[in-house]
C-alpha cells in the first residue's frame, strides 16, 4: 500500500479492495447465475416463434457461461474467468443486436454492457470495448448495415438508441474514473495510517511497536532454522546537555542526523527503529556478534564524523552502542536486556564506543 500512497496515476486497482466493495469474481459469478436462466427463458420464447437458430445459440451461450463459472470454481483463475466472461457477453450482445432477437427489443440489453465492462476490467479495456461496441451499433444502423444485416429498426429508434448509448457510455466512463479515484484515495489514506502506526513521525524510522513485531518474527525464524541475528541499542551521548545548551530544535536535528546515518550504514534487510527519545534499535538478521560489533563501530564512526550546523554553532554528536546476539532458547526480553547492559557498559567506559555483551568473566 505504501507504493500506492506515492502513486499519482490511476493504477489497476482490482488487486486491492476497500470495505463494502464487491469482488470482481463474485460479481461475475452472480451475473452468470442470473444470465443462464434468462438465456434459457428467451431460448424457449424464441422456439415458440418457430425460430430454428436463436434457441440453440442462446442455450450455447448459457452453457459456455456456466462452463466459465465452473472453470473458475475449479482453478481459481481470475484473469481467465474475466476474459472468458467479457468475450462471451460481447459475442452474445452482438448477436442480439444483429439478429434483432425478440422483435428487435433484445438490443436494449446493450445498456447493461458499459457498467459491467467498466467495473470488471481495467479502465483502458472498458474504453476500448465500449468504443468498439458503439462503432458496431453505428455500423448496424447505417445504410451499409442495412445492406449487410437488414435489421428491422426504425429511424427514430436508431437515432434514440445511438444517442442514449453514447450518453450512457460517457457517463459510465466518468463515474468509473470517479470510483477509481475515490478508491485510490481510500487506499492512500489507509497506507498513510498504516505508515503512521508503524513509524516515528520525526525520523521516519520504525517505532518501538513495529520493531518489537520485527524482533518477534526474526526470533520465530531463529527458532525454526537456527539462523542467528543480533541487535544494536544505541544512545546519543550527553543528549540532555545539547537540548539544554542549544534548544530542542538542535536536539531534534541530531536525532534526524543519527537516523539518516543509520539508513546510510545499514542493509535493506535491517530494521531501524527509534526505540525512544534519543535511543535507537537496529535489528541485524543473519548476523553473528562479531559482524554486529563491526557494524556498530562503523555506524559510530560515521555519526561522529557528522555535525549539525545552526546559525550560532556547529554541534557534533557521538553515540554509545550495546551489541547482543541471540542465544539458544533465549527470549526477546533477555536479548534486549543483554544489549541494554552492553550499552550501559559503553557509557560507563567513557561513551562514543561499542560494547558487546559477553557472558562470564570476560564481561
Amino acid at each position: 500500500m505504501s507504493q500506492i500512497a506515492h502513486n499519482t496515476q490511476l493504477p489497476e486497482l482490482s488487486q486491492y479492495r476497500v470495505k463494502g466493495e464487491i469482488p470482481v469474481p463474485v460479481l461475475i459469478n452472480w451475473l452468470t447465475l442470473a444470465a443462464v436462466p434468462l438465456l434459457c427463458f428467451f431460448a424457449w420464447r424464441s422456439s415458440l416463434r418457430g425460430d430454428p437458430v436463436t434457441p440453440p445459440l442462446l442455450l450455447t451461450f448459457g452453457a459456455l457461461l456456466a462452463v466459465n463459472l465452473l472453470l473458475y470454481l475449479l482453478t481459481g483463475q481470475k484473469t481467465l474467468q474475466r476474459r472468458g466472461f467479457i468475450t462471451l457477453i460481447t459475442a452474445l450482445f452482438t448477436y442480439l443486436a444483429v439478429q434483432a432477437v425478440e422483435d428487435g427489443s433484445a438490443i436494449i440489453w446493450l445498456f447493461a454492457y458499459p457498467p459491467i465492462i467498466f467495473y470488471i476490467s481495467e479502465s483502458r479495456v472498458g474504453v476500448i470495448a465500449c468504443s468498439g461496441g458503439f462503432a458496431g451499433v453505428v455500423l448496424l444502423f447505417s445504410p451499409l448495415g442495412d445492406t449487410i444485416f437488414n435489421a428491422p429498426y426504425t429511424t427514430s429508434f436508431r437515432l434514440t438508441m445511438v444517442a442514449v448509448l453514447a450518453f450512457e457510455m460517457a457517463t459510465c466512463y466518468i463515474l468509473d474514473q470517479s470510483r477509481r479515484r475515490s478508491k485510490l484515495g481510500l487506499l492512500k489514506l489507509a497506507a498513510d495510517f498504516e505508515f503512521a502506526a508503524k513509524h516515528d513521525a520525526l525520523t521516519g524510522l520504525a517505532n518501538r511497536r513495529e520493531a518489537l513485531g520485527q524482533l518477534d518474527s526474526e526470533h520465530q525464524r531463529f527458532l525454526r532454522n537456527g539462523r542467528p541475528f543480533s541487535v544494536l541499542l544505541l544512545d546519543i551521548d550527553l543528549f540532555k546537555s545539547v537540548n539544554d545548551s542549544h534548544g530542542h530544535h538542535v536536539g531534534d536535528a541530531l536525532i534526524v542526523l543519527v537516523a539518516t546515518t543509520l539508513r546510510e550504514q545499514s542493509r535493506k534487510v535491517d530494521t531501524l527503529a527509534r526505540w525512544g527519545g534519543e535511543e535507537y534499535l537496529v535489528l541485524l538478521p543473519e548476523t553473528d556478534s562479531g559482524e554486529a560489533l563491526k557494524t556498530a563501530n562503523r555506524i559510530r564512526e560515521a555519526i561522529a564524523a557528522k555535525s549539525v550546523t545552526t546559525e550560532r554553532v556547529t554541534v557534533r554528536a557521538t553515540v554509545s552502542l550495546g551489541v547482543a546476539s541471540i542465544h539458544a532458547q533465549e527470549s526477546i526480553d533477555r536479548l534486549l536486556q543483554r544489549a541494554d547492559e552492553a550499552l550501559y557498559r559503553a557509557k560507563t567506559l567513557g561513551r562514543n564506543r561499542a560494547c558487546r555483551y559477553e557472558a562470564g568473566p570476560a564481561a
